[in-house]
Order: structure tokens, then sequence, then C-alpha cells
């Protein structure tokens, strides 16, 4: 889209946050269907939950992201990215250095869904 809008005059900036604190899960729905320990679902919804609890240990805060995208936005030459936070930008320099099945493996090792999906 940047390449397209080029020309145009519009710039288009990325803002790539990593796990940013807030209160997002005090408001997330789960599907029923998906609690019902027979699920195909119940399994993975329970880690990616736990995961991202983990996650929420060592995340950013929320002044952090709006300090990237204040620079981004007053920037008279902006950079096409913008990672907010040390695990955005860890997670963007492995994705720069790895093929795509590589990656792909990564994050299902860092999910740790690896061996979830594999029962699935």
């Amino acid at each position: 889209m940047a390449y397209e809008l080029e020309p145009f005059g519009i710039k288009v900036i990325i803002i790539e946050p990593g796990v940013i604190r807030t209160n997002i899960f005090n408001s997330v729905v789960v599907a029923k269907k998906s609690q019902d320990p027979n699920s195909p679902y119940s399994q993975i919804t329970q880690k990616m939950f736990s995961v991202f609890e983990e996650m929420l240990k060592n995340a950013s805060s929320p002044e952090l992201v709006a300090k990237v995208v204040l620079e981004a936005v007053t920037n008279e030459n902006p950079n096409l990215r913008y990672p907010a936070g040390k695990d955005a930008e860890t997670l963007l320099a492995a994705r720069r250095n790895m093929s795509d099945e590589e990656f792909h493996k990564m994050m299902k090792q860092n999910l740790k869904l690896e061996n979830i999906m594999q029962l699935q």
C-alpha cells in the first residue's frame, strides 16, 4: 500500500506493537463451544490464555506505543515500520533472518502450541 499511495503524496507507516500492558483481557468474550472440554478448541484456547498472561508480565506500557506513534507521525521522513517494545523488535529481527517455515515453527514453539497442534 505504501508504494501504491506514495505517488499521491500519501505516506504509509506501520506501527508494530508487541505485547502491551492493558486490561484487554477483562473484556474478552470466549465462544461457549470453545469452552466445552470436548471441543477441539478447548485445549488451544486455554493454552493461549495462559501464554498471553505470561507475556503480559513483561509487556510494554501503552505510553511507549504512544511515544512511537508520536515519533512516526511527526517525522518529516518517516520509516515504513516502527516496532514498539523489545518483544516486537526481537520478533521483527527474527522474521528478517528466517525463512517462512523457520519463522512459523519458532512462533508455534514460542506460543507453546506445537504439542497441542500435534494432538489435533
